[in-house]
């Protein structure tokens, strides 16, 4: 049986080493490193029989700081998030609109509006990179009528706030976790923030 570590690591190596990328006249990305984290924050194979989940979705279920990638036969792959603080994260259903490998990122208007002392320098944007508060990937949250909702499930470098509410209410996996999750998902996957406990605390 392939160890948990094994899996994500061959991943991650698969996605650096796909065909035609070395011949392809494009700056070269940062190689995306191996993170230390506790093997319980390592992607999971899972059964999910007790949930009712078409395959081929995403679900996150705040108070356990889990997503899961719904596959056949009532299985998933269960990754370790942080999650919005109280009061920014957003429940509903979603899908993904866009993909982005090393995205730019820019400080939402909420952002500024809330705590400008930590964004205002930041308002014309960061330029993409394993630092970057987006991470190595990102999948943008869309709904119909509203267009992007500003919303991301992205990656970090940062290990120690999985599992934690942090963020400004997107969903973050680890970088090369977030490498591996990406290049399952298509355009258009439907995704589900599930609703967050109103005792919900900030960890």
């Amino acid at each position: 049986m392939t160890d948990r570590r094994t899996f994500i690591r061959g991943a991650a190596a698969a996605t650096l080493l796909r065909p035609g990328l070395a011949a392809a006249h494009v700056e070269a990305e940062p190689v995306v490193p191996t993170y230390d984290v506790p093997d319980e924050h390592l992607p999971q194979r899972v059964s999910i029989e007790h949930l009712d989940l078409r395959p081929d979705e995403i679900h996150v279920y705040p108070w356990e700081f889990a997503l899961y990638w719904t596959l056949p036969d009532r299985q998933a792959i269960r990754y370790t998030v942080g999650v919005g603080r109280p009061g920014l994260y957003e429940e509903g259903e979603f899908h993904v609109g866009m993909k982005r490998r090393f995205p730019r990122w820019t400080p939402t208007p909420g952002m500024l509006r809330r705590e400008p002392e930590l964004y205002e320098k930041y308002r014309d944007g960061v330029p993409g990179g394993l630092e970057n508060p987006l991470g190595a990937r990102a999948l943008y949250l869309f709904q119909p009528g509203r267009g992007d909702t500003l919303l991301r499930i992205h990656g970090t470098h940062l290990p120690e706030t999985l599992a934690r509410a942090v963020s400004n209410g997107c969903a973050r996996l680890i970088n090369d976790q977030i490498v591996d999750f990406y290049d399952r998902v298509p355009i258009g996957t439907r995704v589900v923030l599930h609703p967050q406990p109103s005792n919900f605390g900030v960890y």
